[in-house]
């Protein structure tokens, strides 16, 4: 399983970005990006550095794979899958992320984080279709029923992500039961449906394709 023992915000401050790695606290005033918009590092308050071809290319892949919290192996693997499928690449690649379990239920709104999510997955406590699966990177299809075991529904981090997922942008590709802590995929995600993070996968293609 990836994971990434340092301070995280770290990661959105080196990408210049908010990454949404630390669950609520990025929808605070105590967000590092609010707070530390600069490079981390003994020279990060000087100017960031100007970047061209490469340089921009790795920093775009580098956002995607820490937005979805992928080792750089996973993430190339994911890169090759897509490249197999049919349709354009990076627009399989995204795809294949957002179809990820922990993805899914971080877009569900009860976690606050996509880390919270793998968490939830990995010790057991979502269901797909009334089955436990506790792996993170199991790909969601049309039809299944994702859902998240009753006892949880009264954890405090549940009900924090709960109340503040109420007013965000809704999911087209699934219909939602916050309350009940569930959720029908109806569709397969399309790539105009996932506007945060902002990612340009052309960058990661071209990056790939050298």
């Amino acid at each position: 399983m990836a994971r990434h023992r340092d301070a995280v915000c770290r990661l959105c401050r080196r990408e210049g970005v908010k990454l949404f790695l630390k669950g609520l606290r990025c929808f605070t005033d105590k967000c590092a990006i609010e707070r530390r918009n600069f490079v981390p590092g003994q020279h990060g308050q000087s100017r960031r550095p100007k970047m061209q071809g490469y340089g921009i290319q790795l920093r775009e892949k580098q956002k995607a794979k820490r937005t979805y919290g992928l080792l750089e192996r996973q993430f190339r693997n994911y890169f090759e899958k897509a490249e197999r499928a049919k349709g354009p690449t990076g627009e399989n690649l995204i795809v294949m992320l957002e179809r990820r379990l922990d993805s899914a239920v971080y877009r569900m709104g009860l976690a606050g984080s996509r880390a919270q999510a793998r968490q939830m997955v990995n010790h057991g406590h979502v269901r797909v279709n009334a089955r436990k699966v506790n792996i993170p990177s199991f790909q969601i299809s049309v039809g299944d029923e994702i859902s998240l075991k009753e006892t949880m529904l009264q954890n405090t981090m549940v009900m924090e992500a709960r109340n503040v997922s109420q007013s965000l942008n809704m999911v087209p590709w699934m219909e939602i039961d916050r309350d009940a802590g569930k959720a029908k995929v109806i569709a397969l995600p399309k790539r105009e449906n996932v506007q945060t993070p902002s990612i340009n996968e052309q960058l990661i293609v071209e990056l790939y394709s050298k």
